[in-house]
């Protein structure tokens, strides 16, 4: 073959091959006729390429492709710390959220005035716990006892408890008042897919969320101190009836978050640092989790994968993570994972202080006196464990959301997270 021919189809077909890797892999996966997919219009929040139904990726040269056995209906990979989306599919879906939206919740109200200090005691009444539906997640809290602000929060992150959560949002002001803050919070992160009925994440009828906006509300939410080990704790003592004459008894909680913990069978993930997991009826398994490597910090949300292997969604989000250390480098972006409004125009909210607390706070509300609840492998002195050792923090760093696909004007202040993840 002459020489010139030969080079021209070198040529041609270097082209082909850079066409068909780098350009968008919308159908990517194991997506077919059957899979249940969007029937409406998703949102674009975060770039036009999220709202477009099915696998989105552009992977580069070099890139592992996505794993071939993702049955999620919704997932999503990102980068923590500078928003990039490396990978998604029909991310912006509005489906029943489940316990995830736990992590709204906390993110909304947990620097309320109403529930500072941790260590302030509420007797629970019989009121604050009449709306908890049939069937819930409970962590064991019982009327007529008292707790403090900070037993409860380990029995929402822990045991994903909607007694813990109701009689919280009695102490904030009642269930109306806190599904409205956090739909109002929901709106000032951009989270516009959610609907907010139940603070709980209970099956309610227009409650609705998305692997996007979920995957918001954990990168606020791990802007604060107390968030970030709440949920990384494995293990906490809670607790548990009071007899007279008697110091009161306490029991042993294990987070369910099974990525965390390794129970169940499940190979605990190397790097893993929380988030939330959940699971109703009408939801199916829904998880989102924040893991660090070699200094990537990355956040995986899956909801509802149709797979009948167990724990199909902590397996398909390990699997996600993977990639996504592998191909963080890689890859184009898809898309972004916006700042909130307030940080677009400017008024900074979202930073924290040096102590590694919330500044301003995303809710509009000052941290007071955060306290550590994962202590590593050994017992707390709150007798809660976490799992790795919480990093220390020095000197405050903030990492600047600027450049890239940010524009100078939407600057959003974050912690370095590397350093701050309590981890595996």
């Amino acid at each position: 073959m002459p020489a010139l021919k030969k080079t021209a189809l070198t040529v041609i077909s270097a082209a082909l091959l850079s066409t068909f890797v780098i350009g968008p892999a919308s159908a990517v996966g194991k997506d077919t006729a059957d899979d249940p997919k969007p029937t409406a219009p998703m949102s674009k929040v975060g770039g036009a390429q999220l709202g477009r139904v099915g696998t989105q990726v552009e992977l580069g040269p070099g890139a592992p492709v996505l794993p071939k056995d993702l049955t999620g209906r919704s997932w999503i990979v990102a980068d923590a710390e500078s928003g990039e989306v490396l990978a998604s599919h029909n991310s912006h879906w509005r489906l029943p959220p489940a316990s995830t939206l736990k992590m709204l919740f906390a993110d909304t109200v947990m620097d309320s005035p109403e529930l500072q200090p941790k260590t302030l005691k509420h007797e629970v009444t019989n009121e604050d716990l009449a709306d908890v539906g049939e069937g819930s997640s409970l962590v064991g809290v019982k009327e007529h006892l008292t707790y403090t602000v900070h037993d409860l929060w380990l029995g929402v992150f822990l045991r994903s408890g909607n007694d813990a959560v109701h009689v919280l949002s009695a102490m904030y002001g009642g269930v109306p008042k806190t599904v409205a803050a956090m739909q109002a919070h929901a709106e000032e992160l951009q989270a516009l897919d959610t609907n907010v009925v139940s603070p709980d994440g209970y099956d309610a009828p227009e409650q609705v969320s998305s692997a996007y906006d979920l995957t918001l509300f954990a990168r606020s939410g791990l802007q604060k101190q107390d968030f970030r080990e709440y949920c990384a704790t494995a293990t906490a003592d809670f607790p548990g009836e009071k007899k007279k004459g008697k110091k009161r008894a306490t029991f042993e909680i294990q987070n369910t978050n099974r990525l965390l913990t390794g129970a169940d069978g499940v190979e605990p993930y190397k790097g893993i640092a929380g988030v939330k997991n959940g699971y109703t009826t009408h939801a199916g398994n829904t998880f989102t989790g924040v893991a660090e490597r070699n200094g990537k910090v990355l956040l995986v949300t899956v909801m509802h994968p149709s797979s009948k292997e167990p724990h199909a969604v902590y397996k398909e989000a390990a699997s996600l993570l993977d990639w996504g250390f592998d191909a963080a480098d890689k890859v184009t972006p898809v898309g972004e994972l916006v700042p909130p409004k307030s940080a677009q125009t400017g008024t900074g909210k979202g930073a924290e202080s040096a102590d590694g607390n919330s500044a301003t706070g995303t809710s509009g509300s000052a941290s007071k006196g955060a306290g550590k609840h994962g202590q590593g492998a050994a017992e707390a002195s709150d007798g809660s464990s976490g799992v790795g050792i919480a990093l220390g923090i020095v000197g405050g760093v903030l990492v600047l959301l600027a450049g890239g696909v940010y524009l100078v004007s939407r600057r959003w202040p974050l912690p370095d997270l590397v350093r701050r993840l309590p981890r595996r």
